[in-house]
């Protein structure tokens, strides 16, 4: 089928109609062919997968599960979670580290705002290699690693995806902070040195929970301390469904003293804005 006339090409883009492509969403999330277990396909409403080198972005309502699924062992999802309702509230990673006294990511992890909120918690991970330390990569820094940092060029940077899926949503390079990564490790040696532990192979999956209607911004690209000369990152699947968020009985409101408190901030807050 030919594409040199507007015919042609209006009758090829047709022809895709109902096709399920590999790092493209489904639109609807509802024909994604292989829901989670137990997840009703009525209730998709994210069903994508990011090439490596891509990003991607939502605004997801309070209460949804957002699983990021490392399909190949080399995905490194960024991170970056805001307030829908009022952007400027956002994922601050300094307190979400800080307040619950722990520099790794994990199970009942809440991801707090910069208002003592909880934008989402970490409700299982398989894989339990995270990053809530060196944020993502620069673009000076992938053209000096790799010979090309720019969005459009072959080697993107995370801060360069960022800005892009930030201006979707109406947002500035100044209202991108700092980022968590997943699927690609970093630990502090007694030193203070920061160690590079890679992945924990394919198949890994990490599931969120919105507790706050926010915006999430993902970007698919390789952690800035990865030590492989070669720009290596492979496809990262997003699926999220509609759920229920956290209660006073779940664990994660309960994991510890400071979240607790953080999730008492949140129901205030949802409770006079006629949320929760």
């Amino acid at each position: 089928m030919t594409t040199a006339t507007t015919y042609g090409a209006r009758d090829h883009a047709r022809a895709q109609d109902g096709t399920v492509v590999e790092t493209m969403p489904t639109i609807p999330a509802t024909n994604w062919p292989d829901p989670p277990e137990g997840v009703a396909p009525e209730k998709l409403v994210w069903a994508e997968t990011v090439a490596g080198g891509g990003y991607t972005h939502k605004v997801l309502a309070r209460g949804t599960e957002l699983r990021l699924t490392d399909l190949r062992g080399d995905a490194c999802a960024h991170l970056l979670f805001y307030n829908a309702d009022a952007p400027w509230e956002r994922l601050n990673v300094a307190d979400t580290v800080k307040v619950q006294w722990n520099a790794y990511l994990g199970r009942s992890m809440a991801l707090l705002s910069d208002q003592a909120r909880v934008l989402a918690t970490v409700v299982s991970d398989e894989s339990e290699r995270h990053d809530a330390l060196c944020g993502t990569s620069t673009i000076a820094g992938n053209t000096e690693r790799y010979g090309d940092g720019s969005p459009q060029g072959e080697s993107p940077a995370g801060f360069g995806l960022f800005t892009l899926a930030a201006a979707k949503h109406g947002l500035t390079p100044r209202d991108i902070p700092p980022s968590l990564s997943l699927f690609q490790g970093v630990r502090v040696e007694h030193d203070g040195t920061l160690e590079f532990e890679g992945s924990a192979g394919a198949g890994c999956s990490v599931l969120i929970r919105t507790e706050m209607p926010v915006i999430v911004l993902i970007a698919n690209v390789p952690h800035p301390l990865d030590p492989r000369p070669d720009y290596t990152v492979t496809p990262l699947q997003v699926l999220a469904w509609r759920a229920e968020p956290s209660t006073p009985e779940s664990p994660e409101w309960n994991a510890t003293p400071e979240t607790r408190r953080a999730f008492e901030n949140t129901a205030d807050y949802l409770s006079a804005r006629g949320i929760a």
